[in-house]
């Protein structure tokens, strides 16, 4: 059986918590090597995780021959630099979202991938999951007709010491959870977004902790979306909806962004009330086997440069907007 030989670049939490857990579960994938800026935080998640080698810098990972693909869990502001040096030390990469701070960086991403003609994919690891396919499976078939409104909402809250904090680290909640909220609304209605507006309220530090937007599309769709870093103080609640309108129906799902396990939505339409339920696996684990799957069987990325420039573009337009 064929391995990828993957590399992760940097100790994140997300990496720790939820892609390099993926990544023990997937197919056909190698954990090969971390880096770090500290060589002993290196070792520890070699440790900890079975990574067969440590590396005190990222330079150092990137130029070890035998790493394949690499994944890229750092603070937003690093990411294009370091996905173009990974590229170009012919390495497949595989991002965290949001891959660019804006449409301009992540054109120039991908145009260093094709130059180097190797792969690169934004880690939306939700947007391979079985339940957002089912919703696009029922959206497509027509059972609540032509989708007309789409509101969703992802609302979090507890950030302390984070680099989201921080503007110049490309903080904030319409990178950090806006993207979850604008990628949904981008794969259920399948047409250019002709207007944005939007609102938000914005900490001392200059980011913004809670945003609004509404979205127009050229079909005549509309959609809305609030995301925020601030739903209270002293819990870990958060608050996700999701609501698809349509000609004929309408589809209402309270699952969190990005989970696992049996997930339940909610059809109405003339024929009375349906209820779904889809099984969903660790969705980190999808997104490394799918990437594994193009590296080794030519299979097109499942989040597609079109997708990741056209959602980035989305995110500009709120950010002007807002005045970030």
């Amino acid at each position: 059986m064929e391995m990828v030989r993957w590399g992760v670049l940097g100790t994140a939490g997300i990496a720790r918590g939820c892609t390099i857990p993926g990544m023990k579960k997937a197919e056909h994938c190698r954990l090969y090597a971390v880096a770090g800026r500290k060589l002993e935080k290196a070792k520890a998640f070699a440790e900890e995780f079975g990574f067969e080698k440590a590396y005190g810098s990222y330079d150092e990972l990137l130029a070890d021959p035998n790493v394949e693909a690499v994944y890229i869990p750092l603070p937003n502001d690093l990411h294009k630099p370091w996905v173009i040096k990974a590229l170009r030390a012919g390495k497949h990469v595989l991002c965290e979202k949001p891959l660019a701070l804006n449409a301009d960086e992540a054109r120039e991403m991908y145009a260093a991938a094709r130059e180097c003609g190797v792969i690169l994919m934004e880690a939306y690891a939700y947007l391979h999951s079985p339940y957002v396919e089912s919703l696009k499976n029922d959206v497509a078939s027509g059972v609540i007709g032509d989708v007309d409104f789409i509101d969703t909402a992802f609302v979090t809250q507890g950030y302390t010491e984070d680099f989201r904090l921080h503007k110049e680290f490309g903080g904030g909640a319409m990178y950090d959870l806006g993207c979850y909220c604008t990628t949904m609304i981008l794969s259920l209605i399948d047409s250019d977004v002709s207007s944005v507006k939007a609102s938000a309220e914005f900490t001392d530090l200059g980011v913004d902790m809670l945003t609004t937007a509404v979205m127009s599309f050229a079909n005549g769709a509309r959609a809305s979306f609030t995301v925020g870093m601030n739903l209270g103080v002293g819990t870990n609640s958060r608050f996700d909806r999701l609501y698809i309108h349509g000609s004929k129906g309408s589809i209402r799902s309270d699952v969190e962004y990005n989970q696992e396990g049996n997930l339940r939505y909610e059809i109405r339409n003339a024929q009375g009330r349906i209820e779904r339920e889809v099984f969903a696996p660790q969705n980190y684990s999808l997104e490394i086997e799918q990437l594994n799957k193009c590296i080794l069987c030519g299979e097109k990325p499942h989040i597609s440069e079109l997708f990741s420039v056209k959602n980035a573009e989305v995110i500009d337009r709120v950010l002007r907007e807002i005045g970030y």
